[in-house]
């Protein structure tokens, strides 16, 4: 069936599927893609009553992802901001934005920014050089 992502809940990785007026429930322990689900996402799936089963984004393997993100800015931002994971952010990488940023308070204040310094430093070099090359649903870089 054809369908499209009305709700996904992270943390409880579920979800519900509307197709045709229907709606089917599923967990992400069915989900095939390689990205996680998100809301409006069009999927086809098989459903087993009221619950989707082995769901897979619809044209995930017509093209290949398009490039939505720019690496340049990527990496101003971690050259200029990078202490404060502006970039992971920008990229989509929260969890990890979240993790320097907090790594960076806690660096400031026992004395020690350079290390904050020091990792946003070689993050511009890996983004700027091409070896961060894509962003958090694994689409490349412009």
């Amino acid at each position: 069936m054809i369908g499209q992502i009305e709700t996904y809940d992270p943390d409880s990785q579920s979800g519900a599927i509307k197709s045709e007026g229907a709606l089917y429930t599923f967990h992400l322990d069915a989900w095939v893609a390689d990205v996680p689900p998100d809301e409006g996402d069009d999927v086809k799936f098989d459903a087993e009553g009221s619950i989707a089963n082995n769901i897979d984004l619809v044209g995930a393997y017509l093209e290949p992802p398009k490039a939505v993100k720019y690496k340049y800015l990527a990496a101003a931002l971690a050259l200029f901001l990078g202490f404060t994971g502006a970039h992971r952010f920008y990229l989509g990488f929260y969890g990890l934005a979240v993790f320097q940023l907090t790594l960076t308070v806690i660096l400031y204040v026992t004395g020690l920014p350079g290390f904050a310094m020091l990792w946003a430093f070689i993050e511009f070099i890996l983004l700027a050089g091409g070896h961060i090359n894509k962003d958090a649903k694994g689409r490349p870089l412009k």
